[in-house]
């Protein structure tokens, strides 16, 4: 193995570790997916190909930026400013995305909250006459399930209890936008620079290398999280998972923002 192969191929197992470690400890990479799925009720392959989808604009964002400063000379330092302001985009758009969709979470868990509704009962007399007769009705949240009744009720009132509380399907794009300006502080100075220096294929193999563990590390996170909190039963607290989402993506808004993860 000459130097240059010799040298490439300690930058891609670089490139693989710090992929791998990057994420996981960015709880960025993968809660915002987490809380969403289980919030918005995601199948595990819609939680996946959004996972897949945003992972690849954020590391495609800093890609696109890396080999433009190496086709054209900019300095890594103007580089590695211009990622920092990035990063201060992203994790501002992720505190407010967090701050708007708890907001919409505890409205949507109050208006859906449990209530009661007065109903007339047609029920059959002691001398064969109609006797009406009143009970109050319980309508309670999609997951807790209705008390069975073996009689005929009658409404009192045109009322709509289609408890939707899905939001927009802008989401996914809200997330993809956020992690396209997200960047991968270490993957330009770190590796892209120096494998540009020993050989163009070496640049695009080691940022593959790098692409392919982050992504993959998110994926993996991603479904197991969501497979396992699939389980949990919240019970009378189910109505507030959009507002629980939205003040974990808050969070890790924060943490990134403040706290440098």
């Amino acid at each position: 193995m000459n130097p240059v192969e010799n040298e490439i191929t300690v930058l891609a197992a670089t490139a693989a570790s710090i992929g791998f470690l990057h994420t996981l400890l960015g709880p960025d990479h993968y809660l915002p997916f987490i809380v969403m799925s289980r919030a918005r009720g995601w199948s595990l392959a819609k939680t996946a190909w959004i996972t897949v989808l945003c992972g690849v604009g954020h590391v495609l964002g800093s890609v696109v930026l890396g080999l433009v400063g190496v086709a054209v000379g900019i300095a890594v330092f103007r580089l590695e400013s211009l990622e920092a302001v990035r990063g201060n985009l992203a994790g501002w758009a992720l505190i407010a995305f967090g701050f708007a969709y708890a907001v919409w979470g505890i409205r949507a868990a109050v208006r859906h909250r449990p209530h009661r509704h007065l109903h007339l009962h047609a029920e059959d007399g002691e001398h064969g006459h109609d006797d009406e007769r009143e009970h109050r009705h319980e309508h309670r949240y999609e997951h807790e399930p209705e008390p069975d009744h073996d009689h005929e009720h009658i409404h009192i009132g045109v009322h709509s209890h289609a408890h939707d509380l899905s939001g927009t399907k802008l989401t996914p794009w809200i997330l993809f936008v956020i992690f396209v300006l997200g960047p991968c502080e270490p993957l330009i100075p770190i590796l892209m620079y120096p494998a540009a220096r020993q050989s163009t294929a070496g640049l695009v193999f080691v940022t593959a290398v790098f692409g392919i563990v982050t992504i993959a590390t998110m994926l993996t996170v991603v479904l197991l999280a969501s497979w396992g909190i699939g389980f949990a039963h919240l019970g009378r607290l189910e109505r507030y998972t959009h507002a629980l989402a939205g003040a974990a993506i808050l969070l890790s808004g924060v943490a990134i923002q403040f706290l440098g993860l």
